[in-house]
């Protein structure tokens, strides 16, 4: 096949060019990618001179470049995405344009290029947020969006099966839980304190650090995003969780522990304007369908996600220079 990518420069897309090359590696890949801040080419330095790997620059609002990248494609996986819900909070104008604008164009390239079939990555985010007690989110679960990011993310699933009802676009899409492991930006929850406490640095947690989130391994996201593409019914949708609930200072007492540090590294902080409770994933519909359920142990994916941080300084370091630089700005 001859796959687009978007967002391949990306924490989860650059992971599932690693992914899909390993697996299927005849196959030819299209990378396309704004390099906006969370975007790095280092993330895919090994795959940069493969024959079956080419990059492409440029931003998925623009028509005419989406139009000429698309044409011969038989597949598009689209991850790009603005995903920061503290920078939607401080501006949300990138997340309309990208998150939906984007969305829309490409949709439309699909469409007028032979009805490409089309993967839409998406969030739990989505459904909003859940009480200590509630019911863990699942295919049915009613959309309810808290921040300018998830409304966002919201309204780009809502366009892909509006393509697929009155376009008949062969569209999936993928409402996943927290991912974490290598390659990702250091503003994010864990590659953060893992960082933090490498360079000496205390840990901020949100509020009481009450927040509970589900955590899967990029790995088990891009299996089963392959096994959606592969086995999954056009026109639905197949929520992928790791099943791994976690408060936010469980979490960061947990990586104090095997970084080998105490819990003075912990820095109180204000908490996030409407900070959503809880997220959590019923993946029952990927385990029947798919055969898929996530593998990766999530203590040893913590262990071999901080040692890979451990190992690559020279990836992090620089771009926490440049978020000290936007923070400053700001």
């Amino acid at each position: 096949m001859k796959i687009l990518i978007t967002g391949g420069a990306g924490f989860i897309g650059s992971n599932f060019i690693h992914y899909w090359l390993k697996n299927y590696p005849n196959d030819q890949i299209i990378n396309l990618d704004a390099l906006t801040y969370a975007g790095n080419l280092d993330n895919l330095l090994d795959v940069a001179d493969n024959l079956h790997y080419k990059f492409v620059k440029g931003d998925i609002t623009d028509p005419k470049l989406v139009n000429e990248t698309v044409k011969g494609v038989d597949l598009i996986v689209h991850f790009a995405a603005e995903t920061h819900v503290d920078r939607s909070v401080k501006d949300s104008a990138a997340f309309i344009k990208t998150n939906v604008e984007g969305t829309r164009v490409l949709l439309e390239a699909a469409k007028n290029n032979g009805n490409i079939r089309f993967h839409h990555v998406s969030t739990d985010e989505v459904f909003g947020s859940l009480g200590p007690n509630d019911p863990k989110f699942n295919e049915t679960t009613p959309y309810d969006p808290r921040s300018p990011y998830s409304a966002s993310k919201a309204a780009s699933d809502h366009l892909v099966r509006a393509y697929y009802h009155t376009h008949k676009l062969p569209i999936t899409i993928s409402n996943c839980s927290n991912n974490y492991g290598p390659y990702q930006y250091p503003e994010k929850l864990i590659p953060l304190f893992i960082t933090n406490l490498l360079e000496g640095k205390k840990v901020p947690v949100y509020g009481q650090g009450l927040n509970i989130r589900d955590w899967i391994h990029v790995d088990d996201h891009n299996r089963g995003v392959d096994l959606i593409i592969k086995k999954g019914k056009i026109g639905e949708t197949y929520c992928l969780g790791g099943n791994q609930e976690m408060s936010n200072l469980e979490i960061t007492k947990l990586i104090l522990e095997l970084t080998g540090q105490d819990e003075t590294m912990i820095e109180y902080v204000s908490d996030r304007p409407g900070h959503d409770l809880r997220y959590a994933i019923d993946f029952k519909k990927a385990q029947t369908e798919l055969g898929w359920q996530p593998t990766i142990d999530f203590k040893n994916g913590l262990q071999a996600t901080i040692d890979w941080y451990k190992n690559n300084p020279a990836w992090w370091q620089k771009l926490k220079v440049k978020i000290k630089k936007i923070n400053v700005s700001n």
